[in-house]
């Protein structure tokens, strides 16, 4: 008989996700993945200002800012026929490329490196040794033994107060753990590091922006001038302070976040046959060269792949009401039109309707309603989204630059492009990108500074800007990729008003519930055929859920009918 675990909430992630997962002869044979947040931004915009809307919905997380906002501002644009300057397209871009830099060093250290790197064991190192790793593996001058005995100082201060601090609260000594000392004492050392060096990076969002996190954004543009000689403006200073900060990230991230993702991945290389999941994969694409109204432009291709099929990649329209629809059969949602329903974002409606168990429960009511986001398909069909969709449809379009870092791995980890499929492929792939990314950055970055000098100084188009100028009635669809993957706004403006406006973020995708016809979404179908060796410690759950970075928090918290606050922990 397989037993039910319970994992609420998964920790190291934004916003609040519950799993719950049926486990027989040491695997998981089903699994439910709940968000226990409700979703209430697209009611906030109702009757507001469409120009004001990506002020709003970037405030649904406090991880992923920027890319909701760029989202936001399309949507309009796109709705009302407004295009933007080339430079404003350059810097959208450098803050894109800054977001994810830091965001996906901060995932794998601090969100999921603990899965797979003992901090406890770390004591036991050999200060000198780790140094050997290190310069075996990349020229970061951090390497001598003394740094390494240091910080292994520090954690054996922690352990013997019996306060591991931000180390607390997880399943050290667990035979699932496979680094030797040596190298976990790497890992625990970069993670302090990488506590540091993201808080640099994302000054890139304040000077292009004003202030980091939620900076700031435009309809028709972006809100900085440029004049290279205005104390005010977007000067030389601050340009050449861009341009050294994206010289520190490149440099951290191909010394030590590359050599460390491919250093772990050596020591777990039967999780690149574990947690592969759906087979289909979904990327909107971003990163335009020749604007954004021409996806062929883009760094990131748009495109599907299904059923792994590597040979052909389909093309994804999101004005098109019969290629991506939500579904609310097993969430606490409904529609006018009933639960078996699919409605497209521009007929989309957020009606709440929460029909479960009053928190806090033992388990959720997997046949009937059991979580806050939709369940969105393209024609019918389950996608994942995220890194490894994004790698994949870029390695299927034939890009050279995403097969080339894509074969260079599976060369380094000596296995085969089947692993890609898998929670060790979703993590690398996280990796891989980001490192497309920090060298995109800097053709951006030179472009910028080519125009400038060429007398290009605009940032904005206020054509069409004016209410008085728009249509009665118009729609439009602003999409884009964020870390965690395809993120698109959906806008119909009626009267110069917001009339609907709906999110369909990466997590709708992944983390949501089963559709009408029974079909799992990314997390649940990941997790089946997952080996858990301790169901009262879960780590294997938490590694393969960790792998799409789950990001719950376009929502606010659940509440109970007296206004209190529910929360429940069963397993950590």
């Amino acid at each position: 008989m397989a037993k039910r675990v319970v994992v609420d909430p998964i920790t190291r992630i934004e916003g609040h996700l519950r799993i719950e997962a049926e486990i027989k002869d040491g695997k998981i044979v089903d699994a439910y993945s709940s968000g226990t947040m409700v979703r209430g931004l697209e009611i906030i915009l109702q009757g507001r200002d469409p120009r004001d809307a990506w002020a709003y919905t970037q405030r649904a997380c406090g991880v992923c800012t920027t890319v909701h906002a760029l989202a936001s501002v399309r949507t309009v644009e796109d709705a009302l026929g407004i295009s933007v300057p080339p430079n404003a397209e350059l810097i959208r871009n450098l803050m894109f490329c800054a977001q994810y830099m830091q965001d996906h060093v901060v995932h794998f250290y601090h969100l999921h490196a603990l899965d797979w790197v003992d901090v406890v064991n770390a004591l036991k190192a050999d200060p000198r040794q780790t140094s050997e790793i290190q310069k075996s593996i990349s020229r970061w001058p951090k390497s001598s033994p003394k740094y390494f005995a240091d910080v292994q100082a520090r954690v054996k201060a922690f352990a013997e107060s019996g306060q591991l601090g931000i180390f607390a609260n997880a399943y050290w000594g667990h035979p699932a753990y496979k680094l030797p000392p040596e190298v976990n004492l790497l890992g625990v050392a970069h993670y302090l590091e990488a506590l540091e060096w993201q808080k640099e990076l994302v000054k890139v969002h304040t000077i292009f922006g004003g202030k980091n996190p939620h900076p700031n954004y435009l309809v028709g543009g972006v809100p900085c001038a440029i004049n290279t000689e205005e104390v005010n403006a977007l000067n030389a200073d601050r340009l050449a302070h861009v341009g050294t900060l994206f010289d520190h990230a490149r440099e951290f991230i191909e010394q030590v976040y590359i050599p460390d993702l491919l250093a772990v991945a050596g020591f777990y290389k039967d999780w690149g046959a574990i947690g592969g999941g759906l087979e289909n994969y979904l990327a909107y694409g971003d990163l335009p060269t020749a604007g954004y109204n021409n996806p062929d432009s883009f760094k990131f291709p748009r495109g599907i792949i299904v059923g792994r099929n590597l040979a052909e990649v389909l093309p994804v329209d999101g004005n098109n009401a019969e290629e991506i629809q939500e579904f609310i059969s097993h969430s606490w949602y409904e529609y006018s039109d009933g639960d078996q329903a699919g409605r497209h974002p521009y007929a989309g409606e957020t009606k709440l309707n929460y029909t479960g168990p009053k928190p806090p429960y033992d388990q959720l009511n997997v046949d009937q309603k059991y979580s806050w986001l939709k369940t969105p398909r393209w024609k019918g069909k389950p996608m994942e989204v995220g890194p490894l969709a994004r790698m994949l449809v870029a390695y299927a379009s034939g890009r050279e630059d995403a097969q080339e870092v894509v074969n260079s791995a599976l060369k380094a980890l000596n296995v085969p492009v089947a692993a890609l499929f898998s929670t060790l492929g979703r993590t690398a792939a996280r990796g891989l990108e980001t490192q497309l990314v920090s060298n995109w950055s800097k053709e951006f970055y030179a472009q910028l500074l080519a125009n400038i000098k060429n007398g290009d100084t605009s940032t904005f188009n206020g054509e069409r800007w004016e209410p008085e100028s728009w249509p009665a009635e118009a729609r439009g669809v602003g999409m884009t990729e964020a870390p965690r993957g395809a993120l698109a706004h959906w806008i119909v403006i009626k009267n110069r008003k917001i009339d609907n406006y709906q999110l369909v973020v990466p997590s709708t995708w992944n983390a949501s519930p089963r559709d009408p016809q029974g079909q799992r979404s990314a997390y649940e179908a990941a997790l089946v055929g997952t080996p858990v060796a301790d169901p009262e410690q879960p780590v294997e759950i938490l590694r393969t859920i960790h792998s799409f970075d789950p990001c719950i928090a376009c929502a606010v918290h659940l509440y109970d009918e007296d206004g209190t606050y529910s929360h429940k922990l069963d397993v950590f």
